[in-house]
């Protein structure tokens, strides 16, 4: 029988309740992998949240327990435990259970929301092995637990409290069945997102704790890299791990600091601390953060900015606490409020001629950190993703409410108003100067062969899914290189030197460094507003550096120019680190190469511990032959790429992470470089 012939009414499946949900989980929450399982944690603190908003919750606790079970606990007023009438069962089991249920889909439950369309909570219980739901409510205090989706106890009174003691309290356990890739928790990655409803959400105090301690954390990770997923697995690893440190006093004495973690976001300025917090590691040009609220057309619209002295925008918009990186039609009306009215200002108070040219919304937006922020009753995304918002009405209320706030803002302030407009008006030169210097590294048509810079070995093939690009540190590199790769795909591109620290630099200045302008005439693209992802000749831009602090650096400086100048490159994955080995080992005519000091102990310890052993540290590419480097780091069968990416919703924490590092603070700098060092690789200088 054919297969057209075999598909008729039996192949049509109906599936009850929530095992949608477990057969198509990416629907739901995006992924399973490690960003999936964060989304659990969000979805049950967005209900949190909206009781905030609600003006009925000022405290969220988030616990990480040992097992990597989550509980989120707030004091709102607790999910409903009456009888819903349509279903005929607790309203606190319609809400866990079934799916697009809950107090937002109208009926005066919730004005404004986020989480995901209404079926977060349900959908969080459906992907966890177990969930408990506690509600304080009506002076009792009430009980009910399930099972991936299924109750396994009906809803019961467990205790008594004070009438006014209210809240829900979620405890969840992720599926392991589900979410194979991990089941470890990320303290700063929950800490990031949490920070940012606290700042969104003025006056709601969240307190993240992490019962785990750090070497149980590292155990745990051990135990999943070697397959060991369930308890007892792990447990055998620390024991493992206990007995190896009570043999190392000073390892003991190192770990008796060892502890969990707490953090508490509480922030009464709302997105007025938002703005100070991205302009932490750069210098305000003048003191105030400008703030504008207000409520049109049923949206409300809250938005701060302030200028710094560095030339990068950076602006993040939200709708409903949700985040959207693609903005949409609230950041539409801002951006037309602040270039009508900062062009009116200037005009109007001299400080720009007659003849002079307006000034460019690009122009007035250099150097500004800004959160635009908006609620509103039925919020239109654009895509699943919600990385857009659709809302016209959200325009005009944000366009409106901006320009009449900021002209009286203007006029009762006319010191900042000049500091902003002249900073605009350099803004302006410099552009114009950079657009020059821009046409100098445009690529003609790639066909055509011309334009391309002189160092660059190229690839004969034109078809971009299958080339690459090597972006190698000096010319004792590039020559292996050029020797090494496969010269269809492969296209080597040597720098000379370390290049412009774009951090620090206006864009003109960047033009004028040939290693920038190199890489912008090899991967012709174009930049910033010219930029189209289309005209992208190689599919992998692969970083390789040398092994040590200068390559770490250099690696540094690409990064930050690719983040500044082209940043769709990261976030579409076409960026990457290469890995070359540290160490080549050679014993009776056998090569073996180790990536790190654990990989080359266990070499050694395999291959056993004698005089014929002859052990290399790479000191940098160059010391390595061609067909070493295409064996170790070139060969698309062999080596360890790294591809770097961009979490969701931490544009703004990747922001302050570059300003931090490549910035002229160095206070800041200090601060991080003392808080990460531990994550830092040990590198022979």
């Amino acid at each position: 029988m054919s297969e057209k012939q075999q598909y008729g009414g039996d192949q049509i499946q109906v599936l009850e309740g929530l095992e949608a949900v477990r057969k198509r989980p990416g629907m739901y929450i995006g992924t399973t992998s490690s960003r999936g399982l964060h989304h659990l944690v969000y979805e049950i603190v967005d209900n949190a949240v909206d009781e905030a908003l609600a003006g009925f919750c000022d405290t969220v606790h988030v616990t990480i327990h040992k097992d990597n079970s989550i509980t989120v606990t707030d004091n709102g007023r607790g999910v409903p435990v009456d009888i819903n009438h349509k279903t005929g069962r607790p309203a606190v089991e319609v809400v866990y259970t079934v799916l697009h249920a809950g107090g937002k889909f109208g009926g005066g439950g919730y004005k404004v929301s986020g989480g995901l369309h209404g079926v977060g909570a349900s959908v969080v219980n459906a992907l966890s092995e177990n969930m408990e739901v506690v509600v304080k409510r009506d002076g009792k205090v009430h009980r009910q637990t399930y099972e991936r989706g299924k109750i396994t106890s009906d809803l019961t009174v467990i205790g008594e409290c004070e009438s006014d003691d209210t809240g829900t309290q979620v405890t969840f356990l992720p599926d392991k069945d589900i979410f194979k890739e991990t089941l470890i928790y990320d303290f700063d990655v929950l800490k990031n997102r949490l920070r940012e409803m606290a700042f969104l959400t003025k006056g709601l105090k969240i307190v993240l704790t992490d019962e785990r301690t750090r070497s149980e954390i590292e155990m745990q990770i051990k135990a999943e890299k070697s397959g060991k997923q369930d308890t007892e697995d792990i447990s055998d690893v620390q024991e493992a791990e206990e007995s190896s440190e009570q043999e190392t006093p000073e390892e003991t004495v190192e770990n008796s600091e060892d502890k969990g973690r707490e953090e508490v976001f509480h922030y009464e300025g709302g997105i007025k601390e938002f703005v100070s917090y991205l302009n932490k590691s750069k210098t305000p040009i003048y003191e105030d953060v400008i703030y504008c609220e207000g409520v049109k057309d049923k949206v409300s619209v809250e938005v701060a900015f302030q200028h710094n002295d560095g030339y990068s925008e950076i602006t993040e918009c939200f709708a409903n606490n949700i985040n959207t990186p693609e903005g949409g039609m609230h950041l539409t009306g801002f951006k037309n409020a602040l270039t009508k009215t900062f062009n009116d200002y200037a005009k109007k108070n001299k400080l720009l001629k007659d003849n002079e040219p307006a000034l460019s919304g690009e122009d007035i937006r250099e150097g500004l950190a800004a959160i635009i922020s908006v609620k509103i009753e039925n919020p239109q995304f654009e895509g699943q993703t919600k990385q857009k918002l659709g809302n016209a009405e959200a325009r005009g209320a944000v366009d409106s409410i901006v320009s009449e706030q900021l002209t009286y803002y203007l006029e009762q302030n006319p010191a900042q108003a000049r500091i902003i407009c002249e900073k605009a008006v350099l803004a302006q030169r410099a552009r114009e100067a950079a657009r020059k210097a821009r046409d100098l590294t445009r690529r003609k048509n790639v066909l055509e062969g011309g334009g391309l810079p002189g160092k660059l070995a190229d690839c004969s093939d034109k078809d971009a899914s299958k080339c690459e690009i090597f972006i190698v540190e000096g010319d004792s590199a590039g020559g292996s290189a050029k020797k090494a790769r496969t010269r269809t795909t492969q296209a080597i591109l040597p720098l000379r030197g370390k290049i412009l620290n774009v951090e620090k630099a206006r864009p003109e200045k960047a033009f004028e460094n040939e290693e920038i302008r190199s890489m912008i005439t090899a991967f012709g693209t174009g930049i910033h507003d010219e930029f189209d992802i289309e005209k992208l000749r190689y599919n992998k831009i692969i970083i390789m550096t040398d092994a040590d602090v200068d390559g770490a650096h250099i690696a540094t400086l690409l990064l930050t120019f690719f983040y500044r100048f082209m940043p769709k490159l990261i976030k579409e994955g076409h960026v990457f680190l290469a890995q070359p080995p540290l160490y080549k080992i050679e014993k009776n005519k056998k090569v073996w190469y180790a990536y790190s000091d654990d990989e080359l102990n266990s070499i050694i310890e395999e291959i056993g511990r004698d005089q014929n052993n002859r052990v290399q540290r790479y000191k940098g590419l160059g010391e390595m032959d061609a067909e070493q480097l295409w064996e170790t780091t070139m060969d698309p069968e062999r080596r360890i790429l790294l591809r770097v990416n961009i979490e969701e919703s931490s544009e703004a924490e990747v922001d302050i992470t570059f300003s931090t590092l490549m910035g002229d603070q160095v206070e800041p700098r200090r601060e991080f470089i003392e808080a990460n060092a531990k994550y830092a690789k040990n590198l022979d200088i």
